[in-house]
């Protein structure tokens, strides 16, 4: 892992990396040292580790004393896009158009993505509980939409992982990886998401194996998730990581 820079402000460092080819971001509390919770943070399709909606929340995260790190998913951000991405991207942009199932054609770019992404996080995941300040403590996942998408199979791969905020995504080819998550999970559904129909949102927080799951349901579309849904996340995490 080579860190690249390192900037501090309001009590949190935040440090630039990358991790052979992943490109990634360590917020932590400022002047940290020993152990502490870490949570993986999934961006959504089209952004990337530092997109506004991730800063903020990490840094809501580091400021309470978790350690928070953000990769770019595979074809995102500071990554090379493969030419079969960039087809898929426009396949789903043309069925969408024709008014084809959304959750169909997303789950067949999530599903071209997660095998690197899985393997990406797990290695991120062991460099970063490498360094003195985050240490080999308990771990969280924390992903909406396409950080979702990719989140279960990451999930299900990786029993360090014992909580998990998810949601804004239907079941669509995620089922099987749903059924081997057992981590508590909080779910969120926007009850008038224009890009995932609500029964597909409610199937896959049923799939979910967990014995302890809470859905949060709040009105709105796709990107209008109440902003107190991160501090409830972080009442979650406090919960199972502390």
């Amino acid at each position: 892992m080579r860190f690249t820079s390192q900037t501090s402000s309001d009590g949190v460092t935040e440090q630039f990396f990358t991790l052979d080819e992943i490109p990634g971001v360590l917020w932590t509390p400022e002047d940290a040292s020993g152990t502490r919770p870490l949570i993986l943070l999934g961006h959504g399709g089209g952004q990337h580790k530092t997109a506004p909606g991730n800063v903020s929340r990490a840094r809501r995260y580091a400021a309470e004393g978790f350690a928070v790190v953000a990769i770019d998913a595979p074809n995102h951000g500071d990554r090379p896009q493969d030419e079969e991405f960039g087809r898929l991207v426009a396949d789903m942009r043309a069925g969408m158009a024709a008014g084809e199932d959304p959750g169909a054609l997303v789950a067949g770019m999530h599903s071209h993505l997660a095998g690197q992404a899985v393997a990406d996080w797990q290695a991120v995941l062991t460099a970063v509980q490498s360094l003195d300040q985050v240490g080999v403590g308990p771990v969280g996942y924390c992903g909406m939409s396409m950080g979702c998408g990719l989140g279960i199979p990451l999930i299900a791969a990786e029993p360090r992982i014992r909580a998990a905020v998810l949601g804004l995504l239907g079941v669509h080819g995620l089922a099987e990886d749903a059924a081997r998550i057992t981590a508590p999970v909080q779910f969120l559904v926007q009850w008038d998401d224009q890009m995932v129909p609500r029964d597909q949102s409610l199937a896959l927080f049923d799939t979910l194996a967990s014995s302890e799951k809470t859905l949060h349901a709040n009105t709105g579309g796709h990107g209008d998730v109440p902003s107190f849904e991160v501090d409830s996340s972080l009442r979650f995490f406090t919960r199972h990581l502390s």
